[in-house]
């Protein structure tokens, strides 16, 4: 159940209030304020692509030779497949968290934040790296050539860069929105105008490194070995990364469920174009030679664009300009990737805390731009520490820490294709769409994903040779830094993880430990649950079932919710659970049982109250009021079921003759702890065979679906009234909630059964002391024809004392009925309203003795009240 309670605090929240839901599209974001344009802009942008040409071009020339324009584009196919998959998460659940989110609703939390974790080392390491390459790429524009070469003053610049860049995301994504729109146009403008001019003077005035494109530049099979191919791709891989962020502003594009989806595939697609024309022309261009402009030359493969600048526009008249415009292009894609770096960054940090993955107060939305605030400026905050530890302590260290972004980008990403997979495992067989797009697709992304991975942190990366650093590891020997650094970060996020999850594993243990672990076999009804716990520390909540045996063969059938998540909930779940067991059997029929829990609610309101300073609307005291409760009774003798509902839908109920599905008109109370009208019972007929259907809103209530559609298709599924009880309940949970969701759901499935009339015997008998012996004849007669004879003695007694008391305390007919069950039943039913009590004779006393006997030779006993008087039973138990 989402709250409705605000979160918004005293004095110290005013400013910025916490995310008032952790739903998508709940958290307080400004919607609507992203088209698909800026969505395709924002993704690009994040991809970086003059610096991720720049930086990465010469590498792969390095590896493959003249095969790099393939290599370049074969790097966008797992991207592509992951991009389905982020498309299709995204359709169903539009949350800002992204992999944190998908993996939490597919594997749990744990899981999922280790997805979330990837995206924070990846995202804090690369921003670190894009602040200081914009710095050292401002100085060279201005001409400041010595500084660019200072450590120091690379280093301030690039703290500039990141708090301008935070600034900018603070303010508003529509501000964010627009400068990305200039500097994007900028740097693809000159990435265009580059590829073009170079091809054209290849073939009009070429230079001595030119060479003509050729076929053989787009056969992969020309690379030399599977090794040189693989290491290409991986390398190559990397410079599609950053489109994601065109989903992860999510919540605040319009058409949020379709937009961002479609902007990451645009993404991916125009990455493909981009990168593949400017590595085909720079490569015809500038050769594959290792000296001179050529792209093999080490000396500038770490920014091969800038030595091309002069070579392909010239250094004089306009030459010159558009030199230093490529520089500029250079510059203000490292500034538009860092800015869209803090981006999915701080909504991921924000997601995690409006679950509660983290500390909460992160998932802070400022009032006025409707962003992201401690989220945003801690990530910021972090980024600029990161950046001076690492430069403070090795130049190194800070290159190999940026080279193993690669391990967590392939993590996630990875991670990401298979919780689509699991996400959608119940309905890939739906459709051959669904097959394609949900399963084959993610799962092959996945696969490449995991694969890079592990190819290269155990085999490229780990190569004591490889990058500016190498540690001597125990057990192990040496291995590469960028292998250490990228699974430290890892391993430092499973620490992490385990600290920060214990409250949603304490939450879910706790919760489950207080449901029903299995539903005992009844006369009454044939039952079936299913429990969907939530997959997020902010879901577990207060859901919960019970099926509970009654006097008379009766069963009482019971469906409740919490308001709020976690352990409060959870508690307070399990406080209500344990009250509407002690109250059921003391067989208050169900609108007196809904007013005594309303009591018990209310009092549970009143103590945390006191203990929260008088408040009760507290996130820990809401929880005790607004609770929603179904609760009713069936008689197998009568066929007879009676309900009465507190806030809570009505249940379905199932004709067994054609399949008619019913939602019963219930009368409607307030939650409970609420006040307001008295609750009121109704009374239903129900044949053999019928199903009734209780349920909490969370299984109604999916994401993609209203109640009203939920309820349809839970009808839809019922009306196959003749399947299994466990199949109709698979089906159910596979159609409504098709993968995890972020609220609990709850069903109890019954299917009613009549008890066979010749196990039951009733008489009526006088107020009259003489018919007592016509009782104890009449038991001892049905008895024998039970076959029961052993139980005569201890029968007839009870019986006896309890006609007597009958005679002697109550007016008009007696009726005494036995029932043969899983246990044998006595209950002689009177017109009078007071109840016997239990206590011990004196030594002295002439009566009082009765009902003592009848305690001490049955199982259990008690009394229940009806409209015409009540009813004392007696339950023996048969050998």
């Amino acid at each position: 159940m989402e709250s409705d309670v605000k979160l918004f605090g005293g004095p110290a929240e005013s400013v910025a209030p916490l995310a008032p839901g952790s739903a998508a599209g709940k958290k307080g974001l400004k919607t609507d304020a992203l088209g698909l344009f800026s969505s395709v802009v924002i993704g690009l942008a994040s991809a970086a692509p003059a610096y991720s040409l720049a930086a990465t071009l010469g590498l792969i020339v390095a590896g493959v030779g003249l095969q790099a324009p393939i290599i370049t584009m074969l790097a966008f196919i797992p991207m592509l497949l992951i991009a389905y998959a982020y498309k299709e998460l995204n359709t169903s659940d539009a949350d800002c968290g992204t992999a944190f989110t998908w993996a939490t609703r597919a594997f749990g939390p744990r899981t999922g934040w280790m997805g979330g974790w990837g995206i924070i080392v990846a995202d804090v390491i690369v921003m670190a790296n894009l602040a200081e390459i914009a710095g050292i790429y401002g100085f060279r524009l201005l001409g400041f050539d010595s500084l660019a070469d200072s450590r120091m003053w690379t280093t301030v610049a690039g703290v500039i860069w990141i708090i301008v860049t935070t600034a900018v995301c603070y303010v508003g994504i529509e501000v964010s929105a627009t400068v990305q729109r200039w500097l994007l146009c900028t740097e693809v403008a000159m990435l265009v105008l580059f590829a073009v001019t170079a091809l054209v003077k290849v073939y009009v005035s070429p230079p001595p490194t030119a060479i003509h494109v050729s076929a053989s530049w787009f056969n992969p099979l020309h690379v030399d070995s599977a090794r040189a191919l693989t290491t290409g791709v991986l390398a190559a891989v990397f410079i599609y990364w950053g489109w994601d962020t065109a989903v992860t502003v999510n919540e605040e594009t319009a058409d949020s469920t379709r937009t961002p989806g479609r902007a990451a595939v645009i993404s991916t697609v125009l990455l493909l174009i981009v990168y593949g024309l400017v590595s085909t022309s720079a490569q015809a261009f500038a050769g594959v030679g290792t000296e001179g402009i050529g792209l093999g030359n080490t000396n500038n493969s770490g920014d091969v664009l800038s030595g091309l600048g002069n070579a392909v526009f010239g250094s004089q008249g306009p030459g010159w300009f558009f030199s230093k415009l490529l520089i500029f292009m250079v510059l203000t894609s490292a500034v538009a990737s860092t800015q869209t770096t803090i981006l999915p960054l701080a909504r991921t940090v924000f997601s995690m805390a409006a679950h509660k993955a983290i500390p909460s107060r992160l998932a802070r939305v400022h009032r006025r731009f409707l962003t992201p605030t401690w989220s945003t400026v801690g990530v910021g905050l972090v980024s600029i520490g990161f950046l001076i530890l690492l430069t403070t302590i090795s130049r190194n260290v800070l290159a190999d820490s940026i080279e193993s972004v690669g391990l967590a980008i392939a993590f996630y990403y990875g991670l990401t294709g298979f919780a689509c997979v699991w996400y959608y495992r119940k309905v890939l067989t739906r459709s051959s769409r669904d097959f394609l797009f949900k399963g084959l697709l993610p799962g092959l992304g996945g696969l490449m994903m995991f694969y890079f991975f592990y190819y290269a942190a155990f085999v490229v990366y780990a190569d004591p040779d490889y990058g500016a650093t190498s540690i001597d590891l125990p057990f192990i020997g040496r291995t590469g830094g960028v292998t250490v650094v990228g699974l430290g970060a890892l391993l430092l996020g499973v620490v992490l993880m385990l600290v920060t999850t214990r409250g949603y594993a304490a939450s879910l243990r706790l919760q489950r430990s207080l449901l029903p672990r299995s539903l005992p076999p009844q006369t009454a009804v044939e039952p079936t649950s299913r429990y969907v716990p939530a997959d997020s520390r902010s879901g577990v909540g207060g859901d919960w079932f019970d099926l509970i045996p009654l006097s008379g063969s009766r069963v009482g059938l019971v469906v409740g919710e919490v308001l709020g998540h976690g352990l409060h909930a959870a508690v307070t779940m399990g406080r209500l659970r344990t009250s509407v067991r002690v109250l059921a059997r003391l067989d208050f029929p169900p609108d007196e049982l809904l007013a005594h829990l309303d009591d018990v609610v209310g009092q549970n309101a009143k103590e945390q109250a006191s203990v929260h300073g008088g408040d009760s609307t507290g996130s820990e005291g809401a929880e005790a009021l607004g609770v929603t409760c179904l609760y009713a009774v069936y008689d197998p003798v009568s066929g007879l079921c009676s309900m009465a509902r507190a806030g809570h839908l009505p249940p379905a109920v199932v004709s067994p003759d054609n399949g008619a599905v019913t939602y019963p008109e219930l009368p409607p109370g307030p939650p409970l702890g609420l006040g307001g009208r008295p609750f009121q019972s109704a009374e239903f007929q129900l044949p053999a065979g019928s199903l009734i259907a209780l349920f909490t809103d969370g299984l109604v209530q999916a994401p993609d679906n209203g109640t009203d559609v939920g309820l349809g298709l839970l009808a839809g599924i019922l009306a196959q009234h003749r399947l299994p009880l466990e199949e109709l309940c698979d089906r159910a949970v596979a159609t409504l909630l098709p993968g995890p969701v972020g609220d609990d759901a709850a069903l109890l499935l019954v299917r009613t059964q009549m008890l066979d009339e010749h196990r039951t015997a009733v008489w009526e008998l006088d107020a009259d002391p003489a018919t007592v012996g016509d009782a104890r004849t009449a038991t001892t007669g049905q008895l024998a024809e039970w076959g029961l004879e052993d139980l005569s003695f201890t029968t007839e007694l009870i019986v006896s004392e309890l006609v007597t008391n009958a005679i002697r305390h109550a007016a008009g007919p007696i009726h005494v009925r036995l029932i043969r069950d899983q246990s044998l039943i006595c209950e002689v039913s009177d017109t009078g309203h007071t109840s016997p009590h239990l206590r011990h004779a004196a030594n002295d006393d002439e009566g009082g003795r009765g009902l003592f006997i009848v305690a001490q030779i049955t199982e259990q006993w008690g009394t229940r009240y009806m409209p015409s008087g009540k009813i004392i039973w007696a339950e023996q138990a048969l050998s």
